[in-house]
């Protein structure tokens, strides 16, 4: 594993990324984008958690950064609530539905995992 420099070399926000594509791709087409509301608040979720990772990395300490993780891995859970009610109100199909929160899922749960390693750091 190469060492990590700068924020975008963080697997966690290279998916977070992605995350943030696919959650603008639905929410550009219709009926979705007139649905300022629910648009809105996906989308600020999907780049809060790309954001907040970028954000802790510049962070003074890994406590700090540990928190920003943990606020990056709840806007990811709140995105997965979202796509529900997307699902729900029917912007999108089952498979958009799958596709993304599994996108979701693989970024929350790096990272969790990239939480834990920073914690470690913080309390060896």
């Amino acid at each position: 594993m190469s060492p990590i420099t700068r924020f975008e070399d963080i697997n966690a926000w290279q998916e977070a990324r992605e995350l943030v594509k696919q959650i603008y791709s639905l929410t550009r087409r219709d009926p979705f984008i007139k649905d300022y509301g629910l648009r809105d608040q996906i989308q600020r979720a999907a780049i809060s958690t790309m954001a907040n990772i970028a954000e802790g990395f510049d962070c003074d300490s890994n406590a700090e950064f540990a928190r920003f993780l943990g606020i990056a891995r709840r806007s990811a859970v709140e995105v997965q609530s979202l796509l529900y009610a997307s699902l729900d109100v029917g912007y999108i199909t089952r498979e958009e539905f799958h596709s993304c929160y599994e996108q979701t899922a693989k970024t929350k749960g790096l990272i969790g995992g990239f939480k834990r390693v920073v914690q470690k750091k913080h309390n060896p």
